[in-house]
């Protein structure tokens, strides 16, 4: 076995700074979890949003092409989360979809919602 002679300074005192890498690290472990938790419910509401904006084209492309509004209210509601709210409007010339959902994250229910929304508008077919 070697022996190493313990780490000094220029004036021969040992330095009291061991250690002290691991102690910090620890420290900021827990606000590091948190910034990861944000990042994934950050990530979870992009993709809710993206939903919203596909279900929404979709549905004013099929309210303006004449289709009932159930069926369409239906079909965007399947292409986005159960509990979306959907509106639709349909004129003689412009349909006009709007989807909303409230986003939670899966590993807080107790935290508040963002509330995500995506429009989207059509010419309406004759």
């Amino acid at each position: 076995m070697i022996l190493r002679p313990a780490r000094t300074s220029s004036d021969g005192k040992r330095q009291a700074s061991r250690g002290s890498v691991t102690a910090e690290t620890a420290a900021v472990l827990p606000a590091l979890m948190v910034v990861l938790a944000a990042a994934l419910w950050a990530i979870q509401a992009v993709g809710a949003q993206l939903e919203c904006v596909d279900a929404a084209r979709a549905a004013a492309r099929a309210a303006a092409r004449g289709e009932p509004l159930d069926q369409v209210r239906d079909a965007a509601r399947s292409a986005t989360r159960p509990d979306a709210q959907i509106d639709v409007t349909r004129d003689t010339e412009i349909t006009s979809v709007q989807i909303s959902v409230q986003v939670r994250p899966a590993w807080g229910p107790s935290l508040p919602a963002v509330r995500v929304s995506a429009s989207a508008t059509a010419d309406t077919e004759p």
